[in-house]
């Protein structure tokens, strides 16, 4: 399970930037029972807003997959993360997986490599920044994404697709 934090500043220009704060994982693999790996998630979780001190938390929508017993497994995981939050008096934003994805490729099916390059490019992130368990830069995306519909100015240009975001952001996608 994956999580990721961003910093939101006043920028020089008006509106905000956004800097990534953190990102990892939290590893299950070491836990056998199911409900142990629960316990395990309500305390990552709750030490991590204790740590970083988060004002809010965004979340991927459970997604609808063949698999019941995933899905029901996912489920709980994020019903855990997100009753940590609820006990920390942290607001809940939840986005569906395409949303995400969407808001920071303009391609909803885009794949998780092609998220993560994203999000290197947007936060300006080093190599050494990354991670690769796709399960964190997924996480970090919900936040970033969570970011993007909370005003900044670029939400509201419309884009014809990626061609169009590229033509009009050339700054972002350089590094």
């Amino acid at each position: 399970m994956g999580y990721g934090l961003l910093k939101v500043s006043p920028s020089a220009k008006g509106g905000s930037t956004a800097a990534m704060m953190t990102m990892g994982v939290i590893d299950l693999r070491r836990f056998g029972d199911g409900y142990l790996k629960l316990g395990h998630i309500f305390e990552r979780v709750t030490g991590i807003i204790d740590e970083w001190l988060p004002d809010e938390m965004a979340v991927e929508a459970p997604f609808f997959g063949k698999n019941v017993q995933s899905m029901l497994k996912l489920g709980r995981a994020q019903g855990v993360a997100i009753a940590a939050a609820i006990h920390h008096g942290v607001p809940i934003h939840e986005y569906a997986p395409m949303k995400i994805k969407m808001a920071l490729t303009g391609n909803g099916s885009a794949s998780k490599e092609q998220v993560a390059g994203m999000l290197q490019r947007l936060l300006k992130l080093k190599e050494d920044d990354m991670t690769r368990f796709m399960d964190a830069t997924d996480a970090l995306a919900a936040a970033y994404c969570h970011y993007m519909q909370m005003g900044r100015p670029e939400t509201t240009t419309k884009y014809r697709g990626w061609k169009d975001f590229v033509n009009k952001n050339p700054d972002k996608l350089r590094s």
